[in-house]
């Protein structure tokens, strides 16, 4: 055992650790050799605020904590202030989409949602109007962005992630991190990203959370690694590890993952951190270990720097030192991350209390309102649309944002469904009042945010009529018969009962609509239905909400369908035989004024699916790029083609796609391919097109994915305009993993496809050949 410090002995303000002049190496390795092993466990630790503060930083020298409301994060830099050693918290927490437990912050559309916008800028400015929110308010670290893979859309946190690619996936994860930290650590606006969950989490079974991913590493390198490796390249401070096991061995001391790739391949020089509780759960979860001593020595061993609310550790390591399990000097490179992302942050010198001049400049501020209104816009799919839309042929908007009429006859618009005017559920998980943070039990201010009725009653043109009908409710709750806890004592969630059709509530709807000249039906699901723990055996629309599109398509009133939900669902005939369909996710707080301008022709549909929607449940999974080789292309019940296809999104006008060509002769893996097409507006309005490129290897030494995604463009055309879009693909990204687990570009013939949509029947194809190295 080495030689500790006790914590009892003073310390001085004179020494060379305080010294911002040195070198942060020096500084970690003088501040190291001064604290005790009681110092060292605690500082990788972080503990959930809502427990015992004092205790947390006196009692057990707390590196970090997280779920620290406004108040709190006051009282724990002033406990801070108070230890032997002064070193600053790490003050973690969500901030997945927006500074999601700050009242008043501003709350963008969820992570999916964002996906749909296929804009890496965007996402970028998300992510650092985000850190400049999270910033004053002492909050140093978001743990964001989520790079799971969406696979099976039972599960429940399918709307944290970037939907189903791995390569747009990893851009606008990238985008996110620079977003998020900014040119430099030392920058007071910059907070630490996060990238989770490493790796495989979302390969879940039967879509259930935190189950086995049964992965193999040919199949993680394949997919789900190279997202994660982008976000490492880009500077990515610290990873999360998910809850999972992978060939039966918890991530959390998966060495080959820790170590031989993230450490050792990547070079990755970034903190790691624990999702909930992983420690704990090897105990009484996984039971791969016996006891807190064993588990915490194979968290240390494993490489694990922060552990997550897992209290037990504090005594479990220093009894694994005690016992022989570890010695003391194990805990040092842990230790020694941590202080050295603190000195980076300059947390030393400034531990960024909370500046409250600071958040009343920019918290909510107007820029930001104006972002998340771009984004909410960028953010909506268009599914299905007849010509319904935009209402009434389109309209220009006045001074005032209103749709400007053009004499013709006033029209009345029936705003129904149970989520047309449900403010908070509009935000989605991570946001307020969904539940993780019990200082905002009643959510953000309702005043901030702008729900589907509220958008259309404040745009419509002057004379037009909103009428409003709830029609349905989704559902109430009831306590788990499991129990009002978990056995590590966390509150299990309660669970969902639907609600029943409700025949006087679809009668006021129908009613609504048979008396108007257009109907606006808004369903989807609910914050009880989304997140951690609560996956759900159902895509269906959940209560009385089929019963009411049923009912609503029998009046013939054209009717528009706005799917507000987390995640693509398994819809009915009379929202896939609608009027029009909308996608919304889950759009954030100016999401019901962006929907309303799109309905009315003010703003053009631009999002584009970053997932695919399944026709039945039991298609799990439907995502574009799976493996070759089955038989037939359907159930002997059911097709296998989605109802709508990564990638697919409509416009108010035509885009047409000729002379896709490719430089010709053979390539070298070094080399690039490089393609143009010619992308034309035949319509009337102006459209932000996506042009999507997929390469395909034609034969493969191994089982292969038929098309995978590459590289995408967005291009701007007025009515009648062309432009020729170039497309650059390095040879290098058109690799497999082998049968030996080895990402190589096998030589041969591939093929370029081009167009609107991962659908076969909208892309162009070329073809290019690679011939070997050397």
């Amino acid at each position: 055992m080495t030689a500790s410090r006790s914590i009892a002995e003073p310390i001085s303000d004179d020494l060379p650790h305080l010294d911002p002049t040195r070198p942060t190496a020096q500084r970690v390795a003088h501040l190291l050799g001064r604290m005790s092993l009681a110092e060292k466990v605690g500082q990788m630790m972080q503990l959930d605020s809502h427990g015992d503060l004092a205790d947390h930083i006196l009692g057990r020298h707390v590196g970090s904590i997280l779920h620290t409301s406004p108040a709190r994060v006051v009282e724990a830099h002033e406990l801070t202030a108070r230890t032997r050693l002064r070193i600053p918290l790490l003050v973690g927490e969500d901030c997945i989409h927006g500074h999601s437990f700050f009242p008043g912050a501003t709350i963008f559309p969820t992570q999916l949602g964002m996906a749909a916008t296929w804009s890496p800028e965007l996402v970028e400015r998300v992510g650092r109007v985000t850190a400049v929110e999270v910033a004053p308010t002492g909050v140093h670290w978001t743990f964001s962005p989520v790079l799971c893979i969406a696979r099976d859309l039972r599960w429940g946190r399918v709307d944290e992630t970037f939907g189903e690619d791995p390569f747009l996936i990893g851009e606008l994860a990238a985008a996110m991190v620079r977003g998020y930290q900014g040119e430099d650590l030392a920058d007071p606006t910059a907070v630490l990203a996060t990238a989770k969950h490493f790796a495989g989490y979302s390969e879940t079974q039967g879509g259930r959370d935190a189950t086995e991913a049964d992965l193999s590493r040919r199949k993680l390198r394949a997919w789900f690694l190279p997202p994660f490796e982008r976000a490492a390249r880009e500077g990515c401070r610290t990873f999360m590890l998910g809850y999972q096991s992978t060939d039966g061995v918890p991530i959390t001391v998966n060495d080959w993952l820790l170590t031989d790739v993230l450490r050792g391949e990547w070079g990755w020089t970034g903190m790691l951190v624990t999702d909930w509780d992983n420690v704990g759960r090897m105990v009484w979860e996984q039971r791969v270990q016996p006891d807190h001593a064993h588990a915490a020595a194979a968290a240390v061993r494993a490489g694990n720097n922060m552990i997550m609310t897992t209290p037990q550790f504090f005594q479990g390591a220093q009894d694994a030192v005690a016992r022989g399990l570890l010695v003391e000097s194990d805990l040092d490179d842990a230790v020694s991350r941590i202080l050295a992302l603190k000195f980076e942050l300059g947390l030393f010198e400034d531990p960024r209390r909370p500046d409250v001049a600071r958040q009343r400049a920019v918290i909510g501020s107007a820029p930001h309102a104006a972002l998340n209104l771009e984004v909410a816009r960028r953010s909506l799919v268009l599914l299905r649309n007849d010509g319904v839309l935009p209402l009434a042929g389109g309209f220009a908007a006045d001074d005032a944002g209103r749709a400007r009429g053009d004499g013709g006859p006033p029209c009345t618009v029936a705003v129904v469904g149970p989520l047309a005017d449900d403010a908070q559920t509009q935000l989605g998980d991570w946001a307020g009042s969904s539940g993780q943070a019990d200082w905002m039990r009643d959510g953000q201010p309702r005043d901030m945010i702008t729900t589907v009725l509220d958008g259309l009653r404040a745009h419509v043109p002057a004379g037009w009529a909103v009428t409003h009908a709830r029609g349905a409710d989704i559902l109430t709750m009831a306590p788990d018969p499991e129990g009002a806890l978990f056995p590590d004592g966390q509150p299990r969630p309660q669970v969902v009962l639907p609600c029943p059709p409700d025949t006087a509530l679809i009668a006021g709807a129908f009613a609504a609509a048979e008396g108007a000249d257009y109907v606006v039906a808004v369903v989807g699901d609910r914050i009880e239905l989304v997140g951690e723990g609560c996956s759900t055996a159902t895509l269906n629309l959940v209560g009385g909400q089929i019963a009411l599109l049923d009912a609503l398509a029998a009046t013939g009133t054209p009717m528009v369908v706005v799917l507000l939900a987390s995640k693509p669902l398994v819809l009915p005939d009379s929202a896939l035989d609608a009027a029009a369909l909308l996608w919304v996710a889950n759009p954030g707080m100016r999401g019901g004024r962006a929907i309303a301008e799109l309905l009315l022709g003010l703003v053009e549909p631009a999002g584009r699916l970053p997932i695919s929607f399944a026709r039945h449940v039991g298609q799990q999974p439907t995502y574009y790029n799976q493996i070759r080789g089955q038989h037939g292309s359907r159930y002997a019940d059911l097709t296998q083609r989605p109802a709508f296809a990564f990638g697919d999104g409509l416009s108010y006008t035509t885009v047409e796609y000729a002379d896709l060509r490719v430089a010709p002769g053979d390539l070298a893996p070094t080399d690039t391919v490089r393609a143009e097409v010619t992308v034309r507006n035949t319509g009337t309005r102006p459209v932000l097109e996506t042009v999507q490129a997929y390469v395909s290897d034609d034969v493969t030494s191994v089982s292969w994915a038929d098309k995978e995604l590459k590289a995408f463009r967005q291009v701007e055309l007025e009515p009648g305009r062309s432009a020729t879009v170039r497309i650059d693909v390095p040879v290098a990204d058109c690799a497999i993993v082998d049968g030996r687990g080895v990402r190589v570009v096998e030589p041969g013939d591939f093929t370029l496809l081009v167009g609107p949509s991962s659908r076969d029947e909208t892309l162009l194809r070329a073809p290019f050949t690679v011939r070997p190295a050397g």
